[in-house]
């Protein structure tokens, strides 16, 4: 049996990071993990081929040399998706398809042969077992959640990872806190499922084996879910991993706002060699964070506790909404006062939307405020539900906030911000790889040659020339802040 894994073409959006890529020898940001999970659980004697569209063109060889055309999808890539479907069908090529996009409208795609919903661990082997006999049926789903002790490493040997900018890995699912315009205890549920420390060690010796050095990303939604089980089994581990091994790898992931509060948890990630953390923060207000059910946040200075993480070891990523149903006029202003003083570099601020089997979804589908469309992006200026505030007034003030904090001066001042306070508890000993010497050149030429905003450049370059230890991190914020003026439209000028 000959099959076909294809990861669709993701648009140019925030975490794509698409324009920095342009300064590498890069093709996409990260592997597709699931993809190559669910490969690792085919039969052996079947022959794989994996085609990420985001490194490499779908041709029509690699659709006809197949049996089953499998692909992996989230909702961002349903129009790349509708492209590959129509190819396969008139190659006359059988599709399999899973993944949050078919979990959440299996309805749209009828056309597709066979749909593996929910967890695959739970739903490919029955389809498996039932292709085998010759009788596989249209749609496989459960109400089950997964053991991920279970769950196969990922088949690495598939991927050509020179291509990538960060390889990725999974400890846990579920998230234990239920924000209402969040799908992920929908899609996981709340109880923090685990592998075993034994597992991860092992991933980690496969992608070391296979050369690999520099990023790994802990694709967890919640990485300290289960923060007593983490400071217990899993980060000693990794701890002693990395010392005996001169840390190849650094480390980043997600996390609630709480992480501050664990003294001893913020220091065992940073031995552990993690060194930036994205944290859902979504408001200054507190009205909105009560009004989405974000408890974890309320009632806190979250400034002081983004510095508190940031001092521990760890850059702090942010997520960020506007569009609650609280939101006045006045949390344009305030959010950008709060991203500038945290010293917040990658702030992800997006339009608030509601995804389908969400607490919002339900809400608003009662208030008959649901939109049709929705695009899967919730920083393309766009909403699938109409706005208490009035939306241009809303679509004003968004896209001043992202105009502001990524114009040169303000985004390069709030840099210098987070430079001042950051100091990185382990480095990375992994030695400078090409990519790296061809992202400073282009640097130089696109950001301080090139760009209007050069001078602002210059100034970061100086100073990270200051602390050379930081000049690695100023350059790739540098880089990072081109993409992000590219995705929101920012005038360089300023």
């Amino acid at each position: 049996m000959n099959i076909l894994l294809v990861n669709p073409d993701t648009p140019p959006t925030f975490w794509s990071f698409k324009n920095a890529l342009r300064f590498t020898s890069k093709k996409a940001a990260y592997p597709p993990l699931g993809l190559l999970t669910v490969a690792a659980m085919l039969p052996d004697d079947w022959r794989r081929k994996v085609v990420d569209m985001e490194v490499t063109k779908l041709s029509d060889r690699d659709i006809r040399w197949a049996d089953y055309v499998f692909i992996s999808a989230m909702y961002i890539h349903k129009a790349s998706v509708l492209q590959i479907v129509k190819r396969c069908r008139k190659l006359g090529r059988k599709i399999v398809a899973g993944g949050p996009l078919f979990n959440v409208v299996p309805q749209d795609f009828d056309d597709i042969d066979h749909l593996i919903l929910n967890e695959a661990e739970i739903t490919l082997p029955p389809f498996l077992d039932d292709l085998r006999r010759g009788c596989p049926r249209h749609i496989y789903q459960t109400d089950q959640w997964a053991d991920l002790t279970q769950t196969p490493a990922p088949r690495w040997s598939s991927l050509p990872m020179r291509r990538y900018a960060t390889m990725s890995i999974q400890y846990s699912r579920g998230c234990p806190f239920e924000c209402d315009f969040c799908n992920v205890t929908t899609l996981f549920g709340r109880k923090i499922r685990t592998k075993s420390a034994d597992q991860v060690l092992l991933e980690l010796e496969h992608l070391y084996q296979a050369g690999w050095r520099g990023q790994v990303f802990f694709v967890d939604d919640n990485f300290i879910g289960n923060a007593a089980k983490l400071k217990r089994d899993l980060l000693p581990r990794i701890i002693e991993w990395m010392r005996k091994r001169k840390y190849p790898f650094a480390f980043n992931t997600q996390a609630s706002i709480n992480l501050a509060d664990d003294d001893e948890l913020m220091s065992l990630m940073t031995q552990a060699g993690f060194n930036s953390v994205f944290v859902g923060i979504e408001s200054p207000s507190e009205e909105s964070l009560a009004e989405c059910n974000k408890r974890q946040n309320r009632g806190r200075d979250l400034v002081a506790c983004v510095k508190q993480i940031q001092c521990s070891g760890m850059q702090v990523q942010a997520g960020f909404i506007v569009g609650f149903d609280s939101d006045h006029e006045s949390i344009f202003d305030n959010l950008i006062r709060f991203i500038q003083q945290s010293g917040i570099v990658t702030a992800m601020v997006g339009l608030l939307n509601a995804p389908m089997g969400t607490s919002l979804y339900q809400r608003l589908a009662g208030e008959d405020r649901l939109l049709p469309n929705v695009s899967g992006d919730n920083t393309d200026f766009s909403m699938n539900f109409v706005p208490r505030m009035e939306f241009d007034e809303l679509l004003a003030g968004y896209r001043r906030v992202v105009t502001t904090i990524y114009t040169p001066r303000v985004y390069y001042e709030r840099v210098r911000t987070f430079l001042k306070d950051y100091k990185p508890i382990v480095k990375s000993r992994s030695r400078a790889q090409y990519s790296d010497f061809k992202a400073f050149v282009t640097s130089l030429w696109r950001l301080g040659i090139v760009d209007r905003g050069r001078r602002y450049y210059w100034k970061l370059l100086f100073a990270g020339l200051r602390h050379p230890g930081q000049l690695h991190l100023a350059i790739t914020m540098a880089i990072y802040g081109f993409h992000f003026r590219r995705v929101f439209g920012v005038d360089s000028t300023s």
